[in-house]
């Protein structure tokens, strides 16, 4: 076959007779062929490729997508936070409840504490009083029988003190003058006792459970200076 030979159309409709036949040469070199697809290259190469289908529209979604996630999750840590907050509330009006019963109860036992004290005091006193009316009441032939009658009250009296826990200080006239548990009243000289000891006991001094209840009252003893006059 030469190059460049027209070929014949298929099928193609006889002219009228004496009619010049327009006749369009369709054919292509065989060198052209192997063109063909090195121009459509080309030419496809001048244009952008097509984006894929449907990745405008997933770019759109993933921001949409995180923020309703986001709202998701803030909307289930607030119903946490909320549901937390009634947990929280419920058990401060449970521990206000129960420290308001306790203050009442603590203030009942206190109270309670209180006037058990009283009536045991009481009933430690009223035995001394009972003696004290039965000796004012009783005739004694002479003053030392009165004196002795006493003397028995008085020893009631320290016995009951005893059993509430209430010590007299043994402090006796002699001693030295102790300023934490005898408080002076006034000096006096006297040659016979020691200087700074106790000359006289005017209030005996107690002890409550070991404690000290009640400074003794004292007169404290003090040399005179021989330098003066």
């Amino acid at each position: 076959m030469t190059t460049g030979t027209p070929r014949e159309p298929h099928d193609k409709p006889a002219s009228p007779a004496g009619e010049p036949e327009d006749v369009v040469d369709l054919s292509l070199d065989d060198a052209l062929d192997g063109d063909l697809q090195s121009v459509a290259d080309e030419v496809a190469s001048e244009y952008p490729a097509p984006a894929e289908e449907g990745t405008d529209f997933q770019d759109r979604e993933e921001p949409r997508i995180d923020l309703e996630s986001a709202l998701t999750e803030a909307e289930r840590q607030m119903e946490e936070m909320l549901r937390r907050e009634g947990e929280l509330m419920d058990q401060h009006r449970r521990l206000a409840a129960d420290f308001n019963n306790f203050r009442n109860r603590a203030q009942r036992d206190i109270a309670m504490a209180v006037e058990q004290a009283e009536r045991k005091i009481l009933l430690e006193m009223l035995p001394v009083l009972d003696n004290f009316e039965r000796g004012l009441g009783a005739s004694y032939q002479d003053v030392d029988s009165f004196r002795a009658g006493v003397e028995l009250i008085q020893k009631q009296f320290l016995e009951a003190l005893r059993r509430m826990s209430v010590e007299p200080l043994p402090l006796k006239i002699g001693d030295a003058f102790d300023a934490l548990h005898a408080e002076a009243l006034t000096t006096f000289s006297d040659p016979n006792l020691p200087d700074g000891a106790v000359a006289a006991v005017y209030e005996r001094g107690y002890n409550l459970k070991g404690q000290l209840l009640r400074p003794a009252r004292v007169v404290v003893n003090r040399h005179q200076d021989p330098g003066k006059s």
